[in-house]
Parts: structure tokens; C-alpha cells; sequence
């Protein structure tokens, strides 16, 4: 019986069946865990937000702080700066981008109305199109209205549950106010209850995580910001209608790695077509130049190989955190993983170093 103790197989089995035992006690007690899954989503949007604009504001207080400013002073400067930028985002960028992304929405039918004529030209004048094809075709035309009508469904529910969001927006500038001023204290906090090579262990763990984050958010971010003011420089070059409003839009799925700048270009390339189709082949020009000047010049340095994670584990991330958690699934995958990955090497870093201790 000892012997078999030690087999291998033997101990890997009684793993997952403890693994299933534990898997099954816990759907048993979901109960007792609704209060709490409730009460992180009632915080969810304030912490993460909080978070990402803490990244983004903790280079500035070090080196406000540099300078031998006050911790409290240099946040209340960080406040004042994003004050300031948001002055000149609701001052100069948001009208112009209102009044192009509401002559977008009035044009839109009439798009729509322009692809199925467009359809039926080519219909009419292809006698090769293939029954089949020509089927679908015509079930995309029959169907328009009923796809416009499922989108303004769509569009109604965003807005409600941008009403909750907004609500949740107030709370960021508390978060973010005491992540600068405290942040540094939780993880002395936390080890102060570990032994000592437990709160080595740990702190080691949250560096690393740490940077990690950082450099995704601080990259991330960075990326979006150049892609979208090339693309918005593109787009003005070629005269594209609604540029500023595509160009903001492309900023935004960038923020989704991989798949995020493929997203970015399909609107463009859509108002593109209605206005000219050369425009088309111009948008792709601009698109693959852009995405050259990110992936060679930006993204190496500043992100470096911190998430040097394979192209194929992206989609694969994406596509299962897309269909479990929508939108916020898409931009969470990757930091989720790479998170997930610093943990884990870390774990395996600190079983060699025992290893080899003993």
C-alpha cells in the first residue's frame, strides 16, 4: 500500500478527485458566496478603473515626487492635470466628434439603403453567382430592417447599462485618490502576517505582478493613443468623412490586443466604400502603415517582452473570455493571463529554489 502511495499515477488521481470533491462542494455553497460576488460587483468598475488610471498616474507622482514635492501636493497636481485634459477633451474633441458621429448615425440608413442596391446591381448583372450564394444574398437584403431594428435593441441596452456605469464612474477619483496616497503600503500590510520567507515570497510575487500590470496598462494605452492619432493623420490626409469619429473609435479597440486594430479598420473601411471605393484601398494603406510603426517603433519599447505572450494564445484568450464575459472579457483576457502567468512561474521558481535548498 506504501508503494502505492507514491506512484505518480496514484497521487495525480487522488488530485483530481479532490479537486472534483472541492469543485462540487463549492456549487453546493454557492449561496454562501452570492453576497460576496455581489459585492465585488458592485466595486468592480471603480477598482478597475481606479487601477488603470493609478498605472497611468503613478510615473507622474514619482516624478513630481522627485522634485521633493509632497506625496499630497503631487496628487492634487495628477487631479488638476486630469481636470485639464478633460476640460480639453469636452471643449475642442467631444463637439466635433458628437456632430460627425451624429451626421454618421443620420447617413446610416441611407448606407445601408446604398449596400443593397449595391447588392442587387451586382446581382442583376453576375450571371455566375452560384444559387446558393445568391440566396444568402438576398436573405442579408430581405432581413435589413429586421438587423436594424436588433441593433437599436442593442443600442437601448447599452445606454441603460451605461446609466449604472456612469454612477460607478463617480467613485474612481475616491479610489484612485487613495491608491496613490496608500498604495504602496498593502503589500507590507499583507506580509506583516507572514513568516519571514512567506512575506519574502509574497513581496517578490507582487513586484512582479505589479510590473506587470504596469507595463500592460502603460503600453497598452500608449499604443492606442499613437495608432489612433496616425490613423486620425491618415484619415485627414485622404479627406475620409467622420475621421475624428473613426479615428476615437480605433483608440478605443486598440485597447483590445490582436484583434482590437482588425476591429478598428471595419467602419472605416465601411464609410470609405460609400464615399469613394479607391478610399477603400487608401484606408488599408494607412491601417498596415500605422500598425508597421506600432509593432517595430512603440510596442518594443515600451512594452517590451513583459508580455511576450504567443499570437495564437491571444485569440484563443480571446475568443473564450469573449464568449464568457463579452466587451469587458475582450480587454481583460490578456492581463488576466499575464497575471495568471507571473504566478505561476513564480510559484515554479520558488519549488526549484526549495529543491535545490534541500
Amino acid at each position: 500500500m506504501s508503494s502505492l502511495i507514491h506512484k505518480r499515477w496514484f497521487q495525480t488521481l487522488v488530485a483530481a478527485i479532490l479537486v472534483s470533491l472541492l469543485i462540487l462542494l463549492l456549487n453546493k455553497i454557492q449561496f454562501f458566496f452570492d453576497p460576496i460576488l455581489i459585492y465585488i460587483g458592485a466595486i468592480a468598475v471603480p477598482l478597475i478603473g481606479g487601477g488603470i488610471l493609478f498605472y497611468l498616474s503613478r510615473p507622474v507622482l514619482e516624478l513630481l515626487e522627485s522634485y521633493r514635492l509632497p506625496r499630497i501636493a503631487s496628487i492634487v497636481v495628477i487631479f488638476l492635470l486630469y481636470i485639464l485634459l478633460g476640460f480639453i477633451i469636452v471643449q475642442f474633441i467631444a463637439p466635433i466628434a458628437q456632430e460627425q458621429f451624429s451626421k454618421l448615425a443620420n447617413n446610416f440608413p441611407r448606407m445601408v439603403e446604398m449596400f443593397g442596391e449595391t447588392i442587387t446591381y451586382w446581382q442583376q448583372n453576375q450571371d455566375i453567382i452560384p444559387s446558393e450564394f445568391d440566396g444568402t444574398i438576398q436573405n442579408v437584403i430581405d432581413n435589413l430592417q429586421s438587423y436594424l431594428q436588433d441593433a437599436s435593441t442593442i443600442i437601448i441596452n447599452v445606454i441603460s447599462e451605461l446609466i449604472g456605469f456612469v454612477f460607478a464612474l463617480v467613485l474612481i477619483p475616491f479610489f484612485l485618490f487613495f491608491m496613490l496616497k496608500d498604495g504602496e503600503k498593502l503589500t507590507p500590510f499583507i506580509a506583516q502576517f507572514l513568516n519571514k520567507r512567506a512575506a519574502k515570497s509574497f513581496k517578490k510575487w507582487a513586484h512582479a505582478v505589479d510590473s506587470t500590470l504596469q507595463s500592460f496598462i502603460l503600453g497598452q494605452m500608449t499604443v492606442s493613443i499613437v495608432v489612433g492619432l496616425l490613423l486620425l493623420v491618415g484619415y485627414l490626409i485622404i479627406d475620409l468623412p467622420y475621421s475624428l469619429t473613426l479615428a476615437l473609435f480605433a483608440m478605443m479597440m486598440n485597447v483590445i490586443p490582436f484583434v482590437g486594430p482588425f476591429l478598428a479598420v471595419i467602419p472605416a473601411a465601411l464609410v470609405a466604400f460609400f464615399q469613394d471605393p479607391i478610399l477603400v484601398l487608401w484606408v488599408a494603406v494607412i491601417m498596415i502603415v500605422a500598425q508597421q510603426i506600432e509593432g517595430n517603433f512603440v510596442s518594443p519599447n515600451v512594452m517590451g517582452k513583459a508580455l511576450n505572450i504567443h499570437p495564437l494564445t491571444i485569440i484563443t484568450l480571446i475568443l473564450a473570455a469573449g464568449g464568457l464575459a463579452g466587451f469587458l472579457g475582450l480587454i481583460f483576457a490578456i492581463p488576466a493571463y499575464a497575471v495568471i502567468k507571473t504566478t505561476i512561474s513564480h510559484l515554479y521558481e520558488e519549488w526549484i529554489d526549495r529543491q535545490e535548498q534541500t
